[in-house]
């Protein structure tokens, strides 16, 4: 005797009006982000630049224009290299640089709020280094 498991109406579907899955925000996060320096230049004064394009790889959806990823996707940018981010095909512009910044912002929210620890981080991501 066979059996079915029953799928519930909603199993596959997409919610179209983005109610189904909530951002997550954490405004302390993002502050602490803002204290580092740019993981591009180096250089403070910088932004928190969240990251668009999705990676199954980290379990990260692609991310529509209109709306932002949960606030651990992001990553200390300087003005200048946040608007070179979004202003060109987001995985180049991080291919060119040699910088993963999914495992960056993954690692940089586990130690939010250790400064130092956040430092290694970038300074290993900037010299090629995985985070």
């Amino acid at each position: 005797m066979g059996f079915r498991i029953q799928a519930p109406a909603t199993a596959f579907s997409l919610d179209p009006s983005g109610k189904a899955h909530k951002r997550v925000e954490d405004p302390k996060h993002l502050a602490f982000i803002r204290t580092l320096p740019c993981l591009v230049s180096g250089v403070y004064g910088v932004e928190a630049a969240h990251v668009r394009y999705g990676d199954p790889a980290y379990g990260k959806p692609m991310t529509a224009k209109a709306r932002k990823p949960h606030d651990w996707w992001v990553v200390p940018l300087s003005p200048e290299a946040h608007r070179a981010q979004h202003s060109t095909k987001e995985r180049l512009y991080w291919d060119w640089w040699g910088i993963d910044p999914l495992a960056v912002a993954q690692a940089l929210y586990r130690v939010s709020g250790d400064t130092e620890e956040a430092l290694k981080i970038i300074a290993k991501a900037r010299a090629g280094g995985k985070a």
